[in-house]
């Protein structure tokens, strides 16, 4: 476990933040965020650690040791920003992406982008090996992104714990997106209304199956970085780069619903080309956010490399 001061831990707080911002928009992942932020691996690593044997710690040693096995201090100041981020946030967020959706998504659309060369990078032997798996990842991604969503918004305690399982396993992937699996689920809207309605039952319901599969799919994430980091990378550099049609700013709307307000939304979407978009495009802006969202990630990785030197 590094030993790190007040400030250092401020700023994985603010990671923190990021990750939650991403998370809660349909279609980023946190675990992209986490991975450009430097922070993935040990993410990971302490995650897989909270285990039978941490509890013998506890028993036996006490607190502090328990702390130190799982990197706790690490873990509260990550999640603190993940908390802030979700509760202050989704608000602004949902008003955004029903008001300025191409604007949103463009800004996102440049950030996923930058953050494919930074994976793609962290590889260090490219063979034949790899270049399949990358495509292997990249297809299924894809496949993933054109999936109908479900109409339903059921929200039985069961339903919502699973939705927590499958949630959370995307949350941590690079490219694969929490919340868009919330959406395919037709799970998405309860839980966003859950937090502007402080539903905490509801609430401790996602959080329940978010803890189940974290604690189990985090330690198969962490054995695959230990005994197959490049090819690992290469999947998560592939499921990032399918993950762009999700992002894509320009949709056409082929299907619509009327959610639980009575509000006609769109239920299944195609990526369209901006120039046959039919409405304002906002291509120069587009452009812009999505320059400033790619320049974002290099700022970042410069930061991140600059920080490990220290």
């Amino acid at each position: 476990m590094q030993q790190r001061n007040f400030f250092q831990y401020l700023i994985i707080t603010l990671k923190g933040v990021a990750m939650g911002a991403a998370d809660v928009v349909p279609g980023v992942s946190g675990g992209t965020i986490a991975f450009i932020s430097g922070i993935y691996e040990e993410l990971l690593s302490s995650i897989s650690s909270v285990n039978f044997n941490t509890l013998k710690v506890l028993k036996n040693e006490g607190i502090k040791a328990a702390w130190k096995r799982v990197n706790g201090n690490f873990l509260v100041a990550l999640l603190l920003g993940i908390f802030i981020s979700v509760i202050s946030l989704s608000k602004i967020i949902s008003y955004l992406l029903e008001n300025q959706p191409i604007l949103v998504w463009s800004f996102f659309f440049g950030l996923v982008l930058a953050s494919i060369l930074y994976v793609a990078k962290q590889i260090t032997e490219w063979n034949f090996i790899t270049v399949i798996l990358l495509l292997i990842g990249a297809i299924g991604a894809f496949y993933i992104t054109t999936l109908q969503p479900l109409v339903s918004e059921h929200s039985s305690p069961l339903f919502i714990f699973l939705a927590g399982v499958l949630a959370i396993c995307a949350m941590i992937l690079p490219g694969i997106s929490g919340a868009f699996i919330l959406v395919l689920l037709g799970a998405y809207k309860p839980v966003l209304d859950a937090i502007h309605d402080k539903d905490f039952k509801l609430l401790a319901t996602l959080a329940a199956g978010a803890i189940v599969g974290l604690l189990s799919f985090s330690k198969i994430l962490n054995w695959l970085f230990k005994h197959y980091k490049n090819f690992t990378l290469s999947v998560l550099t592939g499921f990032i780069l399918g993950s762009l049609n999700k992002i894509w700013p320009w949709k056409e709307t082929l299907t619509w619903r009327t959610n639980s307000h009575g509000i006609k939304v769109p239920f299944n979407e195609q990526s369209v080309s901006p120039l046959n978009f039919n409405g304002e495009a906002h291509i120069s802006t587009a452009i812009l956010l999505a320059l400033f969202g790619f320049a974002l990630i290099l700022i970042l990785e410069k930061l991140a490399n600059s920080s490990l030197k220290k």
